[in-house]
Formats: structure tokens, sequence, C-alpha cells
């Protein structure tokens, strides 16, 4: 059976390296799509829903990982979600992250041997989902893949994870997690404003800003959410979306609907924040 994939990397001779790679040891798979850059890897694995994504960790913008947990928030429930890999320059240190899960990964220089048993690893996932893909196709009723909630658990672990730090080394002894954020400077204009992390309801990330709402008020940073998540106590902050962060004493109560989507209502706040399919497990108490 014919198999696709997609490979996003943003340095081309490294993307063209892989994809004839992949082509030696592996000619029945077809690469649709060679993205250079994560909003364009989410686009096109959206549209082409290819059987295998290969994604560089490090990209402009989103990262691959990021990029995969786009992909699983607005991917079809009916459908069988791709195999991961990433394409990593990290080493030892940060890869125990992946060993710890089921996706796997291959670190850059790439090595034909090691390329070649992720491709076996994969031939022979796909060779499981086969027998439901077949069933589905005949009309038959079958219960649907377990892999979109099985990834979206994992990446929730990644992206926690020490993959989140730009240069880990097997040998570096982690730092001390700083204290946890408790002020906020804000600046606008000549003025600075004092803003209490404790009144702040949710952050939410606006182009290259980060939307602070409090009761009353809405402040700018010039700061990435991605920046400002580590700072931030994660037992109080949230995160509900890939762009929302919630304090969750602020949540007064949680709806699901029909449909199973989830939707938080704040104190002090008309505001709904949609949880997103990545995170909604938080609330699967309901």
């Amino acid at each position: 059976m014919k198999h696709t994939a997609l490979i996003a990397e943003d340095e081309a001779l490294l993307a063209e390296n892989l994809r004839q790679e992949l082509t030696r040891l592996w000619p029945e798979l077809e690469i649709v799509t060679m993205a250079a850059h994560g909003q364009a890897a989410v686009d096109a694995a959206l549209q082409r829903r290819p059987d295998v994504c290969f994604l560089d960790i490090r990209m402009p913008g989103m990262t691959g990982l990021e990029a995969a947990a786009a992909m699983a928030e607005d991917w079809p429930a009916d459908r069988p979600f791709p195999l991961l890999v990433f394409v990593t320059a990290y080493d030892q240190y940060a890869v125990q992250a992946f060993e710890r899960s089921a996706i796997d990964y291959v670190l850059k220089p790439v090595q034909p041997e090691r390329l070649a048993q992720t491709c076996e690893r994969l031939k022979k996932a796909l060779s499981l989902r086969q027998p439901t893909e077949q069933a589905k196709a005949a009309g038959q009723q079958v219960a649907e893949p377990a892999s979109l909630e099985l990834a979206m658990q994992q990446l929730r672990q990644l992206l926690g994870s020490a993959l989140s730090e730009p240069c880990a080394t097997a040998s570096a002894v982690m730092p001390p997690r700083p204290a946890p954020l408790r002020l906020l400077q804000v600046g606008l204009g000549n003025t600075i404003h004092m803003v209490p992390v404790d009144e702040v309801l949710y952050f939410e990330a606006a182009d290259k800003y980060v939307r602070v709402l409090t009761a009353g008020k809405e402040h700018l940073v010039r700061i990435s959410l991605r920046e400002l998540l580590p700072q931030l106590d994660t037992q109080r902050f949230w995160q509900v979306h890939r762009s929302v962060i919630v304090r969750s004493d602020a949540i007064d109560r949680v709806v699901r609907d029909e449909y199973g989507k989830v939707t938080l209502h704040l104190h002090g706040s008309p505001d709904r924040i949609a949880v997103s399919r990545l995170y909604a497990p938080l609330f699967k108490g309901l």
C-alpha cells in the first residue's frame, strides 16, 4: 500500500537530503509536500492529510512541536492522525523526552542507518492501521483509531519537556527554576504599569505581543506566549489553547457542549475561552 509523507524543514539543503534518503530507503513513500516553516506544514498537512510528517524542531515562527499541536487541534476525528518524526539537532539530554513517548525522532545530521530504523518502525505502525482502514472502506462499522488522542497526549508531554529549552546538552546541569513571575511591568509611553500576576485572568497571544486581561483592564506586553509560559506558576496558570493561558482559580465554570467542545467562563469577565482539543483532557472529570 502506497503511503504519503510531509517534510517540514527550513534549511533547503537538509530538506532535500532527507527527501533523497527517504526515496532511497523507502521508494514506495510519496513525499507530497516540502514545507519551509511551521505554518506551511500545518496548512499542507490539513489539506493533504499525509500518513507521516517529518518535522524540524526549530523552524521560523512555529516550532515543529507547535506545528504538530496545531495539526492535532484541527485534525478530523474520523481520520488517522499522521505518524510523527521530529528532526532535531538536540543531543541525548533533550532527546530523552522523545524516548519516553511513541513519537520517533532523528538527529541532525541525519544518519542513513538511524533513518532506516525509523522507516521500519513507521512501516510496521502503518501496517497495523491497514485492517481498520480497509474495513472502513468496505462500509463496516469499526471503532475509530486512538491515534489522535494518543498523539495529543504525547504532544502535551513534549511541549512541557526540556525540548522547550533552546540549548540543552547531555552534560548540562539544569539550573534551578526561578521563582514564578509575580509582577508584570507593562510599558505605555513614558509610563510603566505594575500589574500583579495574581490579578491576571488570562493571557492571549496577539501577533508579536501578548494580551494581558485583568477584571478591569487590558494590557499589551511585547513578549511571546512561549517565552512567558516558563515564567509562570504552572500550578495556577494553565495553557488551554496554543494561544491562551488561563489562571486556573479565575475559572468560574466549565461547559462542554453536545459536540464535546469545552468553554471556560471566568470570574469577573464576560469573555468565553475556548479550550482546544489538545488541552481538553485537563477537564475530563466533567
